[in-house]
């Protein structure tokens, strides 16, 4: 059995950061001061817990908080789980609890970022969520060690429009595809020098073709990014 709910206790919320930090690594994505006043200031701080009462555990978390008012937007900061339970389609539920959040608080879109190197994250935001790139940025967050091991941190800026899911392209308007890693995150701990080079050759290859006024419109799995005009 599982739950998502809000993490409304002190003892939730630094359970929450430890969860966090088992994920993320060394460098802390957020504290739990920080969480406490998201979640006490109205803003999206749950948790998903496998589990009946009594004997539960908490093995996903998500945050988000509003963002512009006129722009009835909120911004997802972090959406994880724990590695073990990856794979099974909770992720979708936790980010499609988001979405019906923010729909009864008449918020029509969710934004965040992504590293463009994550194939199993591009495939789900796009392809199985229907977010759509909208921007490009390099070393967005400096270098800050976590999920890029040290390495700069490009994003892609997404928005998820909540009533309009993007659909894949139709194969005659992609004009480009773009290619990455299958496993880019094994490829950190095994080689980083390798995985630092696909960052380089990734940055350079968006740039020139963004630069050429073509946008991101997808992702297959094994061919990459799909680019339409």
């Amino acid at each position: 059995m599982r739950t998502i709910r809000d993490l409304d206790t002190v003892e939730l919320i630094i359970e929450a950061q430890g969860l966090l930090d088992s994920i993320r690594g060394p460098e802390r994505v957020i504290d739990a001061g920080t969480l406490r006043a998201l979640q006490q200031s109205g803003n999206y701080v749950v948790g998903l817990f496998d589990g009946d009462d009594g004997d539960e555990r908490m093995v996903g978390a998500s945050v988000a908080f509003f963002g512009v008012p006129g722009r009835r937007t909120m911004h997802s900061h972090i959406t994880a789980l724990l590695p073990d339970y990856r794979g099974r389609g909770w992720g979708r539920e936790l980010k499609e609890h988001q979405r019906q959040w923010a729909f009864s608080r008449e918020v029509g879109r969710i934004t965040w970022t992504f590293d463009p190197l994550v194939a199993r994250n591009a495939h789900f935001f796009l392809t199985v969520l229907g977010a759509r790139v909208t921007d490009y940025a390099v070393n967005q967050y400096g270098i800050f060690g976590g999920g890029d091991a040290g390495d700069e941190s490009d994003r892609f800026d997404v928005e998820w429009a909540l009533a309009d899911i993007a659909k894949p392209p139709a194969s005659d308007a992609v004009v480009a595809t773009l290619e990455i890693p299958a496993d880019v995150e094994a490829m950190r701990a095994s080689d980083p020098a390798a995985a630092h080079e696909w960052r380089l050759r990734l940055r350079g290859e968006v740039e020139q073709l963004l630069g050429r006024g073509l946008r991101v419109a997808g992702f297959e799995t094994g061919r990459g990014y799909l680019f339409s005009e």
